[in-house]
């Protein structure tokens, strides 16, 4: 038997479970259930020092490939499930174990499509699927199984973040061509098709939902933020400013710019401008910066809006580069922050994770304000938000079980 792992990780390590064992047959007091999504290959889980990680069980060679895939997506910076160990050469099985680390607040969309019974949040999910191809395929990789079933949401300020959990058939290229995307995207468009159907099927959509029409706007999503982000404009050379509003618009949209190719046409009278754009997390990488939390990219951008009213309020200017200061920032987090957490009761506190707990409280003050005409405060706001939409909802779902199977990705 052989054990690979990642570095950084406080894993089991030898014998702490048994590896030569075949998935099926393994009984230990580290296994838990968590909720997955559905799986081609069985997957278990486990928990060991507070965290959870799957363990997948597949053809070695594939285990092999998509372990080293994942590391590679994972350096870049794209979201995907982290690689944490590989074994191969089991002594009782010919195939291999994959071992990634279990996504914290994360639902398939199975489980989340049934909590969101509005047409509305059901386009937001799909949104978040573009998304994810977009920033995949802005690095070169090329997925070949998009779906329901191996992507993974998480919530993300009223919006959804969506991270690749299997890579078994991807291909990680320099780039790739027009031909290869809108090939990942029809196949990404038949797969969700396939299981929306299931799903109407199985406990229904939204009314007014078409499964085979919702699964192929997809197209149309990733279609406009491709263009967005990768299109070459042209700008009068006296309109040179246009550059800095079009970096900032990139920004807005959460995306890096590399580089930028300039170049002069028609006499100079004419700028054409292309941005190189790279991986999004403009504002989660600030927000991290400036407070240390690691927040989904949404989220951060609601972060830094009320880091910018607080300042507002408190008389401080911002910087030269128009984001919060450091001193700032640390006022905010330790004078409106946490103390704006700590007032939720522990035991309703679990259920979200905490930025998406302050961005909900803080829509909650907005519409009570709206609905009373008045600046409503927060003593008021947090008694009313837990009582009318956190106590309904269901307790994060793990259960101890050694005999525990479960559908995973």
């Amino acid at each position: 038997m052989r054990l690979q792992f990642a570095s950084g990780y406080a894993f089991p390590r030898g014998l702490d479970l048994p590896w030569d064992t075949p998935l099926e047959d393994w009984e230990s007091p580290a296994l838990v259930r968590l909720t997955r999504g559905i799986s081609r290959n069985l997957v278990r889980f486990v928990s060991y020092r507070d965290v959870f990680y799957a363990i997948k069980e597949i053809n070695e060679l594939l285990a092999i490939r998509e372990y080293d895939l994942l590391k590679e997506l994972v350096e870049l910076g794209l979201p995907a499930v982290e690689p944490v160990a590989l074994v191969t050469d089991r002594a009782e099985s010919e195939r291999g174990l994959l071992v990634t680390r279990y996504l914290d607040g994360s639902l398939p969309l199975r489980a989340l499509i049934s909590a969101e019974d509005e047409k509305g949040g059901v386009d937001r999910l799909m949104d978040a699927v573009a998304i994810l191809l977009v920033r995949l395929h802005l690095e070169g990789f090329f997925w070949g199984d998009c779906s329901l079933s191996n992507t993974l949401f998480r919530r993300d300020a009223g919006q959804f973040a969506a991270y690749l959990v299997d890579a078994e058939t991807g291909e990680l290229h320099p780039s790739l061509s027009q031909g290869q995307r809108r090939h990942d995207l029809e196949i990404a468009s038949e797969n969700l098709a396939g299981e929306l159907m299931d799903l109407q099927a199985g406990f229904g959509l939204a009314e007014g939902v078409d499964p085979v029409d919702l699964a192929f706007s997809v197209v149309d999503r990733y279609e406009r933020l491709w263009d967005d982000l990768t299109r070459t404009e042209e700008y009068p050379a006296s309109e040179s400013w246009r550059i800095d509003a079009r970096l900032r618009h990139l920004n807005s949209l959460g995306f890096n710019v590399q580089e930028m190719e300039i170049e002069t046409a028609e006499e100079n009278q004419c700028l054409r401008v292309r941005a190189r754009v790279v991986e999004n997390g403009y504002h989660r990488r600030l927000v991290q910066q400036l407070t240390g939390l690691n927040v989904e990219e949404n989220q951060a951008r609601r972060l830094l809006n009320d880091m910018y009213s607080w300042q507002a309020s408190h008389g401080e200017p911002l910087t030269e580069a128009n984001v919060p200061g450091p001193l700032s920032a640390y006022r905010w987090f330790h004078e409106a922050y946490l103390p704006l957490l700590d007032a939720v009761p522990p035991d309703q506190r679990r259920k979200l994770d905490d930025a998406e707990l302050f961005h909900q409280l803080m829509e909650h003050r907005w519409y009570m304000s709206e609905k009373e005409g008045r600046p409503v405060d927060l003593a008021e706001v947090v008694p009313s938000y837990v009582e009318r939409i956190l106590r309904p909802l269901p307790e994060p779902r793990v259960e101890a079980n050694p005999l525990a199977l479960s559908e995973g990705g």
